[in-house]
């Protein structure tokens, strides 16, 4: 519930008719709503948020798929050290993380750009792909692949037909939980951001800095807003899944 409290408070006074922060608001209004869409520097920030989230959902599903493939599937002694090498950016903090990204991406240019944001984020939201692909996976009966095989159906076609579908709701979750990853995502970003180039969470953390206006509220409110549908989303998708099973 302390957890919960700054949120309550944070999404009335971004409807405050206040040019101020207080609260309660002496009144209501979606003026600062129309200021942060009319900002050249927020909306540039939010579609910059958006497209990194898009790039980095098909990048991190696909290869955190194939990790999750090989860590349930494979054999061998080098899946204990794969599997904490892929979960380690979950376990190592944040600014350690950022740091070893930034050093490295300073030596390769790719510090302040469209595509060290992707890598970057994508470092981040993959363990939990591998997680959520590889409890599905571990779910699968194994004798209907062997039926598709037995039947006539090649590996690709077991695979598309039959695997494929039965990972899906795994797969659709880390999806979701890689986009909300790479939006919420505030260390790295600050790391590699630039002054054109600024994710929505390092543009909210430079205007809090700067300048304190109920806007800054409206665009937390905006993110608050967009992460707990993608959660509420992950969860109704969990739900059916155990629904399924039962």
């Amino acid at each position: 519930m302390l957890l919960v409290a700054p949120t309550l408070v944070v999404i009335p006074m971004a409807f405050t008719s206040s040019r101020t922060f207080r609260f309660p608001p002496p009144g209501l209004s979606t003026r600062w709503f129309g200021e942060l869409f009319a900002d050249p520097a927020w909306m540039d920030s939010f579609v910059l948020s958006l497209k990194v989230g898009g790039v980095v959902v098909l990048l991190a599903t696909s290869l955190g798929t194939m990790a999750a493939f090989a860590l349930v599937r494979g054999t061998g002694w080098w899946r204990a050290p794969l599997n904490g090498f892929l979960l380690a950016p979950m376990i190592v903090p944040g600014v350690i993380t950022a740091i070893a990204i930034y050093y490295v991406f300073l030596q390769w240019h790719l510090s302040s750009t469209f595509l060290g944001f992707v890598l970057a984020h994508t470092v981040v939201a993959l363990p939990f792909v591998v997680l959520t692909v590889g409890t599905s996976l571990q779910g699968v009966d194994r004798r209907l692949e062997r039926a598709s095989t037995s039947l006539g159906a090649g590996p690709a076609a077991t695979f598309l037909h039959v695997t494929l579908p039965l990972i899906a709701p795994g797969m659709v979750t880390g999806a979701l939980f890689a986009f909300l990853i790479s939006f919420d995502e505030a260390i790295i970003s600050l790391f590699l951001s630039g002054p054109f180039n600024r994710t929505l969470p390092v543009q909210l953390y430079q205007s809090v800095s700067t300048t304190l206006t109920p806007t800054i509220a409206a665009a937390s409110t905006l993110i608050i807003t967009l992460s707990s549908a993608i959660l509420l989303l992950s969860a109704v998708i969990a739900s059916r899944r155990r629904t399924k099973h039962v």
